[in-house]
């Protein structure tokens, strides 16, 4: 009984080996199969969709559906390549500025397609020869835009230290741009802001340049950037007492006869701020009802100072005769 169970024993082994010798045998076989496959070349027709870049600010390119057709005479190696490339990533962008593209008739330029052949090639790794264009000229239709000149907007958000705060208002330069688009667009755009400028625990002076916010796309320019200039300086509070006065057509006395102004002052100015760099409104025009209290309102200050608080708002007053 032994020597039957042995025996069997030794049949399985046998069998065994054969089989994993089959496997091996068939693994190399296919695997040679495949290689001698995929060293062979295929010719596709593809297709690519043309995505261009850095095309003239006066000029836009109304269309975005360009497709161009080719043959790809590669080998199988290449051609998995190719296939890996889902259809939406199949995509050829062209720079303008890299391109020498020459006008064809109105608004319709070419360029050779060759540029298109090389951009795949370096795409699949392939010779620009390995790839046949359908057509040699690739034509695409470029129209102008409407121009305007529009100020520039600096989008902050800056906070100072205690004590210190912006000194006038930021400087840019330049400070206006020229924009491009279409007429309907054009006509909306009152001003072009910048990106945002973030700064915290500020305490002085700063310069950075800024790139343009250019509503995504829908406007363009030659200028892609300004320099913005933000002047920070130390404050302190100051009272100024301003005269009240009227026009000299009109003999009036006021009680009080100034009115206090309440504000900060840059430190370095603080010396040359006088009340005659503030004026005050009265309304006259409550005369002719009576009004025992005339209306006050603080009509002019520098730039540099930032008011806090004024009083008295109303003034007595007495006609001279």
């Amino acid at each position: 009984m032994d020597k039957l169970v042995e025996i069997k024993q030794k049949v399985e082994r046998k069998s065994n080996r054969s089989i994993l010798t089959f496997l091996v045998f068939l693994a190399i076989s296919t695997g040679a199969w495949f290689l001698v496959k995929l060293s062979e070349n295929y010719t596709t027709q593809t297709v690519f969709r043309l995505q261009f870049t850095e095309v003239p600010a006066d000029q836009w390119i109304p269309s975005k559906d360009y497709l161009v057709k080719m043959s790809l005479n590669i080998d199988g190696f290449h051609t998995l390549r190719y296939k890996m490339i889902r259809e939406p990533k199949r995509m050829v962008t062209i720079a303008l500025n890299e391109v020498p593209y020459r006008q064809e008739d109105g608004n319709t330029y070419s360029f050779s397609s060759q540029y298109v052949a090389e951009k795949v090639a370096d795409m699949l790794d392939i010779s620009p020869s390995d790839i046949t264009m359908n057509d040699s000229k690739i034509y695409f239709d470029m129209d102008w835009l409407k121009s305007k000149v529009v100020p520039v907007v600096l989008r902050s958000d800056i906070k100072t230290q205690r004590q210190y705060d912006l000194y006038g208002i930021p400087v840019l330069d330049p400070s206006s741009v020229t924009i491009y688009g279409p007429q309907e667009v054009i006509d909306t755009v009152r001003s072009v802001r910048t990106e945002l400028v973030s700064r915290a625990n500020v305490s002085e002076s700063f310069s950075e340049t800024v790139n343009l916010d250019l509503s995504g796309g829908k406007i363009h320019s030659n200028t892609k950037a300004v320099r913005a200039t933000v002047n920070v300086e130390k404050y302190t509070e100051m009272d100024v007492e301003v005269p009240i006065r009227v026009a000299d057509s009109l003999r009036m006395r006021f009680f009080p006869e100034t009115m206090t102004v309440k504000c900060l002052v840059a430190m370095k100015d603080y010396a040359s701020v006088v009340p005659d760099d503030f004026s005050v409104t009265v309304d006259v025009r409550q005369l002719q009802v009576l009004e025992p209290l005339l209306d006050l309102r603080l009509a002019a200050w520098p730039k540099t100072v930032k008011i806090l608080s004024t009083r008295p708002d109303k003034v007595e007053y007495l006609i001279v005769q």
